[in-house]
């Protein structure tokens, strides 16, 4: 700013100069030419403070980084924390919390059985599910605490070979459970089920016709001592990838 004051001094300086040397000039035309000259010295002054400063802003912001928005995280199906293989189907599933909160069961990104889509219950929740192609067959759940273990025993009968088998607890799974629903659902690779009590949770993944135990499975006892709720333990949370069946 101040080498474009600076400049227009200069040229009304030596305007002055021009006009001593022509003093024979009239007075008149003298103040004429005067008062152009400074304006025009203004203009030129201010006109290259616009230029020296657009310059300096331009430095000023062609510098500045330029910040990136975040690096959005990629999302697998069902929320998994990592991909599922080829080959594979991707799962999600949660027990019931305490008598509040019903289990959920997530396939492929489908939401097969939850509180939300309104078909869950107290006892064991069942999703069956085709092992060719992942689309479901069928969901029901059993009350064990007042229900009939008989109609337990009758819906595990009709699951057929290479149907993928999903269970979750709620509440009370175990009180009406007699040895022949327990073996059965032994048949479908659970380690577990011998052992389920009153209130423990429980989640498994099985299938008919399977030919070892399953990896598929999570079960906490209920117990005073250790419970997260007054009553009964804390909620049981498994993921992973099922083996697409071939045959």
């Amino acid at each position: 700013m101040l080498l474009c004051l600076s400049t227009g001094a200069y040229i009304v300086l030596y305007s002055l100069q021009i006009l001593g040397t022509n003093m024979r000039a009239g007075g008149f035309l003298k103040l004429a030419a005067l008062v152009s000259v400074f304006f025009l010295a203004v203009f030129l002054a201010f006109q290259l403070l616009e230029i020296n400063m657009d310059f300096n802003l331009g430095n000023v912001f062609g510098s500045m980084p330029v910040e990136e928005g975040p690096t959005r995280q990629e999302r697998y199906k069902c929320g998994l924390s990592k991909p599922c293989p080829e080959g594979h189907f991707s799962f999600k599933m949660a027990s019931g919390a305490a008598s509040v909160v019903g289990p959920k069961i997530c396939l492929e990104d489908n939401i097969l059985m939850s509180g939300v889509k309104n078909n869950v219950g107290r006892g064991i929740n069942i999703a069956l599910v085709n092992g060719k192609t992942g689309d479901l067959i069928k969901t029901d759940y059993f009350d064990m605490w007042a229900g009939d273990v008989n109609t337990l025993i009758t819906f595990l009968k009709t699951i057929e070979e290479g149907t993928v088998v999903m269970m979750a607890t709620f509440d009370d799974s175990a009180s009406k459970l007699n040895d022949e629903s327990k073996k059965m659902i032994g048949e479908l690779g659970s380690s577990s089920i011998s052992t389920l009590g009153f209130r423990d949770n429980w989640i498994f993944v099985g299938g008919k016709g399977i030919k070892t135990k399953s990896p598929f499975e999570q079960h906490i006892k209920n117990n005073v001592d250790t419970n997260k709720y007054e009553g009964w333990p804390e909620v049981l949370e498994m993921e992973g990838c099922i083996p697409q069946r071939q045959e």
